[in-house]
């Protein structure tokens, strides 16, 4: 843990999290309840809740945690390799397991794995938090993630990311029913005005965003979808799908429910197709569900 700081309040009546985030070493809404929700905000000796309000003369101690790592560092965590050659690997990643180093998650990464299992050889066009990454996918969304292991490799397929070439392929289950067997959803995703740490369908500050869906199963109350991206925006399906009343089952952060027993959202990215940047051949790649979505799909009960 870094250093201990102390906050005064000066005023009554202000929200203990707005107080936090005016600090120099805090900055921000999002990080000061990411300390509050810790336990690292403290109020003569008790945790404090992010919805307290301040009395003025109330003296918080923060304990601020140590700074992440300026570098990543290797790690050898098992990875579940589905393609590698010289230019790029293609790895299988596990639902809980975080892409890159962040605030937080300072370990234990995709990244920290990748370095201990291709050595110096990933690309640095990421930056040296992000080794490699071409594209993301959420800790709790498993399956296909590419990552490069020299620049050129890494530019070419940001290219094919931004012309939409790179294909990527994700199966759900959401909840209720689809009047269609297939459809897109073309609606701008950007920030939430009312929650900065969600993303929404808006029309502010936002960027076109395109998922095309089709359906694959029917259970009754719920719907195992196929989705393809034409666009890469932050939580992408998971907003879409909210968006058209579907959330994702489990998805409590977009309106989903942690029915049958699952404890996160159920989403698993299925396949990618992409022009290889050395060789200019397509290269297609798929992977089987996890066991843990082939679960949920067996509680959902009979087709329909």
């Amino acid at each position: 843990m870094g250093a201990i700081i102390e906050i005064i309040a000066q005023e009554s009546g202000e929200r203990i999290d707005a107080l936090l985030a005016r600090q120099g070493d805090i900055r921000s809404r999002s990080a000061a309840a990411r300390l509050l929700d810790a336990g690292l905000v403290t109020l003569r000796g008790a945790p404090v809740r992010k919805s307290y309000t301040v009395a003025a003369g109330d003296a918080f101690a923060v304990a601020l945690p140590d700074p992440a790592p300026a570098r990543a560092q290797a790690q050898a965590i098992p990875l579940d390799v589905v393609y590698e050659d010289k230019d790029l690997i293609v790895v299988n990643k596990p639902r809980g397991m975080v892409v890159h180093p962040a605030p937080g998650h300072p370990d234990g990464t995709l990244v920290n794995a990748l370095l201990a299992h291709c050595g110096g050889s990933l690309s640095g066009v990421g930056g040296q938090l992000r080794p490699g990454i071409v594209h993301r996918i959420d800790k709790d969304t498993s399956g296909l993630v590419i990552a490069a292991k020299n620049d050129r490799t890494h530019e070419a397929l940001a290219a094919q990311l931004k012309d939409h070439t790179l294909s990527r392929v994700y199966d759900a289950v959401c909840h209720g029913g689809f009047r269609d067997d297939a459809g897109t959803v073309d609606a701008p995703i950007g920030r939430d005005p009312r929650d900065r740490q969600r993303m929404a369908v808006t029309d502010k500050n936002s960027r076109p965003a395109v998922t095309h869906w089709q359906v694959l199963a029917r259970y009754g109350r719920y719907t195992y979808i196929r989705c393809r991206l034409e666009t890469g925006r932050t939580h992408q399906i998971r907003v879409h799908m909210a968006h058209t009343g579907h959330p994702l089952l489990g998805d409590t952060v977009y309106g989903g429910r942690r029915d049958k027993g699952l404890e996160t959202q159920c989403l698993h990215a299925r396949g990618l197709a992409f022009i290889h940047p050395a060789t200019g051949r397509p290269v297609e790649l798929w992977t089987d569900l996890p066991d843990w979505f082939q679960a949920v799909l067996s509680k959902l009960g009979p087709e329909v």
